[in-house]
C-alpha cells in the first residue's frame, strides 16, 4: 500500500482560547497544507481535527514541535498516518449525496436516536456531523410547558430507495413520539424563500367555520360534515357549499368578535417573527374565510391571502358564498402563481397544512409539512410535525435557538 505524508492530528482536552491557533501556527511555519478540518466543543470539551500534508524532510519537527506546544496549553493530541488510497477514497465521497437528519421532540432519548442511527447505518450511509440545534434542557423539565429538543445529522451516500428509508423513519417517529425529517442538503435547501400556510388548525387552534356554526346553533351538523372532509371521505366543494348553507342568517358582529379572539397556533408568532427577519414571503392559501385571513396578515405582516368570500346581506350571512371555492387544487394554483409572480423556484417553496385538501399544495412544494395532520395526510406528506408548535418549522429548514432567540 502507498504511504504518504498526509497525517491526521486529533487534538482533546478543555476548550480554551488560541488551540487551534497555535497548533496552525506550527503547521503554518513549515508550510504544510490543511486537507481538511473540523472542531466541535461539547460542554467546553474540544474536539478538534486537522488533516495535513507535509514534506518529508520536515516531518519530524514539525511532530516534536507540536507534541512540545500541546504539553504547554494543556491538550492531548494523537497522530494517525493515512495512506493515499485512504485519502483517495475520502476524496471520492465527496461526489456522494448529501442529506439532513432532523430529530425533534420535546425531549430526545437515547433509545431514539440509537433507532434512528441504526435505520441510518443500515444503508451504509455515514454521518458527518450531528449539531444539537436548541438550547441545553434544564435537568427539572416537569415545569417547562414549551420544552423542545432537535438534533440535526448530516449524512452522506446513495440512498437507492428514499421512499423505503422515509417509512421507516415514519414508523419510528409514531412509535416513538419524535418528529423525524429528511431532506436532501442541497442549495434549495438553504435558499427557500417562500411560505404558505393552511389557515384553520395550522396557524389558528381551531376551525373558524366551527366557531360560526356554534353562534348559529348547528355547530354538530356542520362539525361532522367537516370532520368528513377532512378526512378525504367526501369532496371538499361539496362538503363547502353544505356547511356554509347551515350559516345562513347569522349576523356580521359574529364574525368580528371571532376574529379578534383568534386562538394562535402555539409557536406561530416566534415562527412568523423569525420568516420576516430572514427575507420570507408569507402567503394564506385557505378553505376557511377571507375575513379571518386579513385579520391575520396585519397581525404577523403576512404578504398574500387567498381564502373564500362569504355573502352578506344586510348584516347578515346569506349561506352563500362568492367566488372560486379555494379547494386543494386551488391551493396548489396559487402556490405555483405566487412563487412565479415572486420569481420563486418551486424547490424553494415551504407548504403547511393539516387537512386532506392540503397534500396537493404539500406535495408540490419543495418542501411540504403536515402539521399536527391526520394520519391519511402525514402518510402522504414528505415531511410532518406532530411534537411541538409551529416554531418546529424552523429547525427544519436548519436555525439554532441561539439564532432564533438573540
Amino acid at each position: 500500500m502507498e504511504q504518504s505524508n498526509i497525517i491526521l492530528l486529533t487534538v482533546y482536552g478543555d476548550d480554551k482560547p488560541g488551540v487551534t491557533a497555535s497548533i496552525t501556527e506550527i503547521l503554518g511555519k513549515y508550510k504544510a497544507s490543511i486537507l481538511d478540518i473540523g472542531q466541535a466543543d461539547i460542554h467546553h470539551s474540544l474536539a478538534l481535527g486537522i488533516l495535513f500534508k507535509m514534506d518529508d524532510t520536515v516531518q519530524g519537527p514539525v511532530l516534536k514541535d507540536i507534541l512540545f506546544k500541546a504539553y504547554e496549553i494543556g491538550v492531548k493530541i494523537r497522530f494517525t498516518p493515512i495512506s493515499v488510497e485512504r485519502y483517495n477514497q475520502w476524496v471520492m465521497r465527496q461526489g456522494k449525496e448529501r442529506y439532513v437528519v432532523t430529530i425533534l421532540g420535546r425531549i430526545i432519548t437515547a433509545t431514539q436516536l440509537s433507532m434512528v442511527t441504526a435505520a441510518i447505518a443500515e444503508l451504509g450511509l455515514n454521518i458527518d456531523s450531528i449539531k444539537r440545534l436548541t438550547g441545553r434542557p434544564p435537568l427539572d423539565i416537569s415545569s417547562i410547558d414549551n420544552l423542545r429538543s432537535c438534533v440535526e445529522l448530516s449524512i452522506r451516500g446513495d440512498v437507492p430507495d428514499k421512499k423505503a428509508l422515509s417509512a421507516k423513519f415514519m414508523e419510528i417517529s409514531a412509535s416513538q413520539g419524535i418528529d423525524i425529517s429528511f431532506q436532501k442538503d442541497d442549495m434549495y435547501r438553504r435558499t427557500r424563500r417562500l411560505i404558505c400556510f393552511d389557515m384553520d388548525s395550522t396557524l389558528i387552534k381551531t376551525e373558524v367555520i366551527d366557531e360560526l356554526a356554534d353562534r348559529a346553533g348547528v355547530g354538530k351538523k356542520v362539525r361532522k360534515i367537516t370532520e368528513s372532509a377532512m378526512r378525504g371521505e367526501i369532496d371538499f366543494k361539496e362538503s363547502f357549499t353544505r356547511r356554509v348553507a347551515l350559516l345562513k342568517g347569522l349576523d356580521e358582529s359574529v364574525m368580528r368578535d371571532i376574529a379578534e379572539n383568534l386562538p394562535i397556533m402555539d409557536g406561530a408568532e416566534r415562527l412568523m417573527s423569525v420568516l420576516k427577519k430572514s427575507g420570507f414571503k408569507i402567503a394564506i392559501l385557505s378553505g376557511g374565510f377571507t375575513y379571518f385571513g386579513e385579520y391575520l396578515r396585519q397581525k404577523f405582516g403576512v404578504d398574500y391571502v387567498y381564502a373564500n368570500n362569504l355573502e352578506i346581506e344586510d348584516g347578515k350571512l346569506t349561506g352563500r358564498y362568492l367566488g372560486d371555492i379555494v379547494d386543494g387544487k386551488r391551493k396548489a394554483e396559487l402556490l405555483g402563481l405566487i412563487a412565479q409572480v415572486e420569481n420563486i423556484e418551486l424547490e424553494q417553496v415551504i407548504a403547511v397544512g393539516d387537512g386532506a385538501n392540503d397534500l396537493p399544495m404539500l406535495n408540490m412544494a419543495g418542501l411540504g409539512i403536515a402539521f399536527h395532520a391526520k394520519p391519511k395526510v402525514k402518510a402522504n406528506a414528505s415531511q410532518s410535525i406532530s411534537t411541538i408548535g409551529l416554531d418546529g418549522i424552523l429547525y427544519f429548514l436548519g436555525f439554532r435557538d441561539v439564532h432564533i432567540d438573540s
